[in-house]
């Protein structure tokens, strides 16, 4: 399979660097460094009727009527902008370039920097116990959040999810209110960005700072300075392309925050606070285990850690209720005793003891463990590099990628209900002679995650790009076999996952078909 090389723009790779919001590390091109403007095929105009996530209308919230056009307030906002553009700078002119690409795609490639900034296990105290970060003290270590697969997908979900609802909130203001951009009003003012007959007010751009900044900061509190200039910026951007006047402006970023409160509030309340557990839950899950007559995970390493949030199988998903969380459990693994399981032991033995080249590509190709983005993040990638493409308008954008990473939460969590449920030991602890080829993660083998997140992924994609089908489904093939070649899981965790993953997948599809936009 041809290696796909995903990227974080020259621009952001900049601007993370003086923020310190590290990229992951797969190899980086110049992909989206370059693009052009967002130069959608449809406006979606329609969009303020879509389906929303968590609001249930998007006509609720506080937006004041704007101001005519032709009224001396505005006709400063307008001066403004061409105040701004007398004098635009190379510096400005390449953030008026990197924004107008698309909003969306930007803060989506910025979340993935933090996400594998982030993605870092604690080390150890003196005592040999580990310390857990603390939504209250960020920058104590360890630095909170450990961004690992569940925690960001559940960022990238959150985020994804407020940017589309507040999209469709904004669209439904936009077409209420028709008043368009200054660059229409006044021809003196130039569009740095596409022209199009999408109303202005309130501004996509601000809107999309406001509910991003938002939820970013709850997510990651330790970067909220740095957010909050990304976010400046992205609105000045806009002001200074002459896509969005002041008021435009202001009238966005509040409708953006509003909107944020609402998911804020369901993620203080979504049980992922207690999701790490407590050293009673820990020893319980193991003496339940052993109770059935199985050998039960534990942590290899030295000291052995607690395993990684336990608890994240209860979490309240965005879309599906618990009950069917807990129906979309699979059955139970080999037992640990029978001929299949040593079989099953003995074939990872055969593919991690002298690997083809081949192998070891795809190994590594699909590791995304600690300082990367995660799996997770590498669908995101994989999605936003065929969006790219698509021509799609902010809203779309924002509508299928919220439909991407809500299904990808909710693999994470029937994954991990499905793990600690079941507490299967890895295939190098049944066999130390087993040397894995990419770490061993620390928490249980059943299901495979990898093959979760690919199978629910690929099934989402497939829906929102049928021509790209069959690549998806082989992308997610090849992500879940990378786990039995790594010598990280079984062939059982790897089949079943992938059709947990499907499955899990089919809500998403389900709830795309009514939602308006497909």
């Amino acid at each position: 399979m041809k290696k796909i090389f995903y990227t974080i723009p020259v621009l952001l790779l900049l601007i993370l660097s003086f923020y310190g919001l590290n990229s992951c590390n797969k190899s980086i091109s110049n992909r989206t460094a370059d693009l052009p403007a967002l130069n959608p095929a449809s406006l979606d105009l329609n969009a303020g009727s879509w389906k929303t996530i968590l609001l249930n209308r998007p006509d609720t919230f506080s937006v004041a009527t704007p101001s005519a056009t032709t009224t001396p307030n505005y006709i400063g906002e307008l001066n403004e902008i061409k105040g701004y553009q007398k004098h635009l700078t190379s510096d400005q002119l390449n953030k008026i370039k990197y924004w107008s690409a698309g909003g969306v795609l930007r803060w989506n490639e910025i979340l993935r920097g933090l996400v594998a900034k982030y993605n870092l296990p604690p080390y150890q105290n003196p005592d040999g116990t580990y310390p857990i970060p603390s939504a209250a003290n960020p920058f104590a270590y360890p630095l909170f959040p450990f961004a690992n697969p569940p925690y960001a997908a559940r960022a990238y979900a959150y985020i994804t999810a407020a940017q589309y609802d507040a999209l469709v909130a904004c669209w439904y203001y936009k077409t209420k209110f028709n008043r368009q951009a200054p660059y229409k009003t006044d021809t003196t003012i130039t569009a740095y960005a596409s022209k199009t007959n999408l109303p202005s007010y309130p501004s996509e751009a601000a809107v999309l700072a406001g509910v991003t900044a938002e939820m970013m900061i709850l997510l990651f509190p330790g970067e909220t300075s740095a957010v909050q200039q990304l976010a400046i910026e992205q609105e000045q951007a806009a002001v200074m392309s002459g896509a969005a006047s002041r008021s435009d402006i202001l009238a966005g970023e509040s409708l953006g925050r509003q909107i944020a409160d609402v998911f804020i509030a369901k993620a203080r309340t979504d049980k992922a606070g207690s999701a790490v557990g407590t050293p009673t839950d820990w020893a319980n899950l193991e003496n339940n285990t052993i109770s059935k007559g199985e050998t039960p995970w534990y942590s290899l390493e030295t000291p052995k850690r607690p395993p990684m949030l336990p608890l994240f199988g209860n979490v309240k998903s965005l879309l599906i209720d618990s009950a069917s969380i807990v129906s979309l459990r699979p059955g139970p693994p080999p037992s640990t005793s029978s001929v299949q399981m040593k079989t099953e032991v003995q074939e990872v033995y055969d593919y991690v003891k002298n690997p083809s080249r081949e192998n070891m590509r795809i190994v590594q190709f699909w590791a995304d463990g600690a300082g990367t983005y995660t799996p997770p993040g590498h669908w995101n990638a994989i999605a936003s590099e065929d969006f790219i493409d698509l021509n799609f308008s902010e809203v779309r954008w924002a509508n299928n990628l919220a439909l991407l990473n809500i299904t990808l939460m909710d693999a994470a969590i029937v994954c991990w209900n499905t793990k600690y449920y079941y507490y299967n030991p890895r295939p190098c602890q049944l066999n130390p002679a087993i040397k894995t080829l990419t770490g061993v993660p620390n928490f249980p083998s059943y299901i495979s995650g990898h093959s979760t997140f690919s199978g629910a992924a690929a099934a989402l994609l497939s829906f929102v790009v049928p021509a790209n089908a069959n690549k998806y489904m082989q992308m997610a093939q090849e992500a879940s076999f990378s786990r039995l070649a790594g010598g990280i899981h079984y062939r059982s965790d790897c089949s079943v996952g992938l059709q947990v993953g499907q499955n899990v997948g089919g809500y998403a599809i389900a709830r795309a078909k009514i939602d308006g936009a497909h």
